[in-house]
């Protein structure tokens, strides 16, 4: 059997916080916000898409902390297309509607895999509305990218450097609309939405 689907990479993902988030439009019950975060990787791996989801926060209000860990396997082929990306949405949660998208972001493929494989680099993105236009708030992140294989027998290193240097530097990302009708996750299956 060949290797090709093994996972070669586990991408660590911390969802830190979020920040300066507005409660608008929202109905006359309630004003008050339970935020959480859903993400998924475009393109799903094995062509099945899995949604991760925080725990809801249920004190942070309009600037929430989760901290919570996401150890997520990856592929080569996930780095090699140009369009791959986490696709991120915060939602709150309700207690009559139900869960109201609050903002959206898009993680780039560039910006996961550029740091040295076993370095923390922390990621700060502006979330977005429906059609793309920005909104109230940032989602602050940790990534780390560890290497479960070799290539050829050496050790891969995703940029220069030694695989111990920490790179911890802040990066503030502009999401960018990569895909003109965005993949939405049902279930396990990944379908595509026209709109």
């Amino acid at each position: 059997m060949a290797r090709e689907n093994q996972p070669e990479f586990i991408l660590e993902i911390v969802v830190l916080s979020a920040e300066g988030l507005e409660a608008t439009s929202f109905t006359l019950f309630s004003r008050r916000i339970r935020p959480f975060v859903a993400f998924t990787m475009v393109p799903p791996s094995r062509k099945k898409c899995r949604v991760y989801k925080t725990r809801v926060d249920n004190e942070g209000g309009t600037n929430p902390t989760w901290g919570d860990k996401f150890r997520i396997p990856l592929d080569t082929t996930f780095f090699a297309n140009r369009y791959s990306a986490i696709y991120l949405r915060l939602y709150t949660k309700r207690l009559i509607v139900g869960q109201v998208q609050l903002g959206w972001c898009q993680i780039p493929v560039y910006d996961i895999g550029s740091p040295p494989v076993g370095s923390v680099r922390y990621l700060s993105y502006r979330l977005r509305v429906r059609d793309g236009s920005r909104c109230h708030g940032i989602v602050n992140l940790a990534i780390k990218l560890e290497s479960l294989a070799s290539v050829a027998g050496q050790r891969v290193v995703a940029s220069g450097g030694s695989p111990t240097n920490d790179t911890s530097r802040t990066v503030i990302g502009i999401p960018a609309s990569l895909f003109t009708p965005m993949g939405e996750c049902e279930g396990i299956m990944c379908m595509s939405t026209t709109s």
